[in-house]
């Protein structure tokens, strides 16, 4: 039997207006320390978006989170951020924060496949 390792993910999400605390799912954000893994992934439905605010920039948006996946990878011009530890990028990256894109809380599961989980995660939550 393969032994399962704890991880944690959160929900990212897109709230285009604020004030009304509307979101859509859009990502997965996925930490699995003893695999050393921490990678995000996100799709973005510009028709359903468009329903809550027509008004989104997209482009906008997808730098946006096209950042806070440099920033989970700790990809080479992520900024100061990106240089920190993958433990301390994860909880910076879904501390709570009342912006467009946001987190849900932090969920802890068990998994073989940190890569798999995470884009299991995101076809049942998001797509």
């Amino acid at each position: 039997m393969q032994e399962k390792f704890l991880f944690e993910y959160a929900v990212i999400r897109v709230m285009p207006r604020v004030e009304r605390e509307e979101f859509l799912n859009v990502g997965i954000i996925l930490f699995c320390a003893k695999k050393k893994f921490l990678k995000s992934v996100f799709f973005l439905n510009e028709t359903k978006i468009s329903a809550f605010s027509p008004e989104t920039d997209f482009n906008e948006l997808t730098a946006n989170l096209s950042a806070f996946q440099r920033i989970s990878c700790g990809a080479e011009g992520s900024g100061s951020i990106g240089e920190y530890d993958q433990p301390s990028r994860f909880r910076w990256l879904t501390a709570t924060r009342s912006t467009v894109v946001q987190c849900s809380k932090v969920h802890p599961g068990f998994c073989i496949d940190p890569e798999e989980t995470m884009l299991r995660l995101h076809q049942e939550l998001v797509l």
